[in-house]
């Protein structure tokens, strides 16, 4: 039997399967994908020729369906029309404006920093859950002023729904909290990764869709959940090599705003949307943000006392100013400091009054992460939301979480050297080549078969299961080990010049 693989025709079959091996890894789909191209590929020549025949009537029918949905897009975008191919016929590699390819080398660094994400949360007792990034537009859109109800992607379905592409997560958060009702346990801390999208202008750091890490606690009412959180944040930067001295966290709370107002007898109906204007004090002029106030019908001396209030930087200036209507307001942040100061984070902590964030639903406290070195935008931001549920139309929770985006973080690391550049590991590549056949004289029968064999491999041992009859010539390539099996740091990696041939006859 062995003398058999000599022969021109065993060797052609051998040569034949090699052929379809490497069909098979450069197929996404290892066993489904190869086995149909290898079926169609030793097709006899009457049933290429219906299955063309077939393919071609497809063509044709797509072909006709194309035309008919460009006709349609002209008469809807004008006589241009959708924008022409190149004269070569060639596609547009680009993605679309502000968003992002993902190479396999940035998705070792996007895998990496979303590891560290992960086993933040998780040393913290938090629980993942996930979402749709599709949800009804109802969820993003209110009526306090948000940038983010304007730059919703938002569109009516064939089903005639209003939705649109989430731009954050926490009012999907909020719709499973409401859907579980009183069987949550409580309190819940939750957590996840999601791709959120904004129509927004783009600067660096900020592009119109980003992978965004969540982290919410649910039912508890005291600032120790927000104390929990910020613990977390620092946690993270303190694994990726940051510092207090490259990174701080601006702390205020919504509460601080509120008594500000009440000293200058602003209306509370007005509450949330001098929330918005306030949140733009670092983007926009100061004279543009008191011509929004004054379209509020706030005087033009109160604009200047709510402005001159947030400026301070020191609980007891603040407190100093506001009176005894300004206790209540700070005795949460006083808490926080001193819970901080427990942790061991107290110096990445920075007290900044004209900090409330730009979303409506924030209640108490809010922070916001930003570079010391002022080059970037917000890293990350939250706070407490215990009024978020009640918009929904259900009871209200006491709620706070954070959201932190991958793209600022990305940016900072680099710009302080200590981005890392994730090695490539590719687990067991293993090249199953089977060939089937009977001999009978001179002549090769070769079956239209493949099939993939179940590999796990150690530098030391190897567990090959063939599938078939007849002779099996197997040849494995060790490239590396998975990550966690017992050679991962005791044995060195094979490569492509180490192979092990395996002849089994049956």
């Amino acid at each position: 039997m062995l003398g058999t693989l000599r022969s021109p025709g065993c060797l052609q079959g051998i040569r034949t399967s090699r052929h379809l091996v490497a069909g098979l890894s450069s197929s996404s789909r290892p066993c489904r994908g190869s086995l149909r191209n290898y079926a169609s590929a030793s097709a006899p020549p009457e049933v290429e020729q219906q299955a063309t025949t077939v393919e071609q009537q497809q063509d044709s029918s797509n072909g006709k369906q194309q035309q008919q949905q460009q006709q349609q897009q002209q008469r809807k975008v004008g006589a241009a029309g959708p924008k022409a191919p190149s004269s070569k016929g060639m596609i547009d590699t680009s993605p679309p404006r502000g968003t992002r390819d993902f190479y396999p080398e940035g998705m070792r660094l996007r895998n990496w920093l979303f590891g560290e994400w992960a086993a933040v949360a998780q040393l913290f007792g938090f629980e993942q859950f996930d979402v749709p990034v599709l949800e009804s537009e109802e969820l993003f859109v209110r009526k306090a002023g948000e940038e983010i109800t304007d730059q919703l992607y938002n569109f009516q379905d064939k089903g005639g729904r209003r939705v649109a592409l989430r731009p954050e997560i926490t009012p999907s958060l909020a719709r499973l909290v409401l859907g579980k009702g009183k069987q949550l346990p409580l309190p819940a801390k939750w957590w996840t990764i999601g791709q959120c999208w904004r129509y927004e202008r783009m600067t660096r750091g900020r592009r119109r869709e980003h992978y965004q890490w969540n982290m919410d606690i649910i039912g508890v009412q005291g600032i120790e959940a927000e104390a929990e959180l910020l613990a977390a944040i620092t946690t993270f930067f303190t694994r990726v090599g940051l510092s207090s001295a490259d990174v701080g966290i601006k702390v205020s709370s919504r509460k601080v705003l509120a008594a500000v107002l009440d000293r200058y007898n602003v209306p509370r109906d007005n509450f949330a949307q001098v929330c918005v204007i306030v949140d733009k004090l670092e983007k926009l002029p100061r004279d543009k943000v008191e011509q929004e106030l004054a379209s509020l019908g706030v005087q033009h001396e109160t604009v200047d006392g709510i402005i001159s209030a947030l400026s301070c930087r020191c609980l007891d200036q603040l407190l100093e100013l506001l009176g005894p209507s300004g206790s209540e307001a700070l005795s949460d942040l006083q808490q926080l400091w001193r819970l901080a100061e427990g942790y061991g984070y107290k110096d990445w902590l920075v007290f900044d009054a004209s900090v409330v964030r730009g979303l409506a639903y924030y209640t108490g406290v809010v922070f916001e992460g930003f570079d010391r070195a002022g080059q970037l935008r917000a890293i990350c931001g939250g706070g407490r939301y215990d009024k978020l549920l009640g918009t929904f139309g259900g009871d209200n929770l006491p709620c706070a979480g954070f959201g932190f985006g991958d793209a600022v973080i990305v940016e900072l690391l680099r710009d302080r050297g200590l981005l890392v550049t994730p090695a490539q590991q590719v687990g067991h590549a293993v090249m199953c080549t089977v060939v089937v056949g009977f001999c009978c004289g001179a002549l090769l029968w070769s079956f239209d078969f493949f099939t993939a064999c179940c590999v796990r491999a150690s530098a030391a041992t190897q567990q090959l299961v063939p599938h078939g009859l007849g002779f099996c010539h197997l040849s494995a390539l060790l490239y590396s080990d998975f990550p966690g099996s017992p050679s991962q740091h005791n044995a060195k990696p094979r490569g492509a010049n180490d192979t092990t041939q395996l002849d089994h006859a049956v």
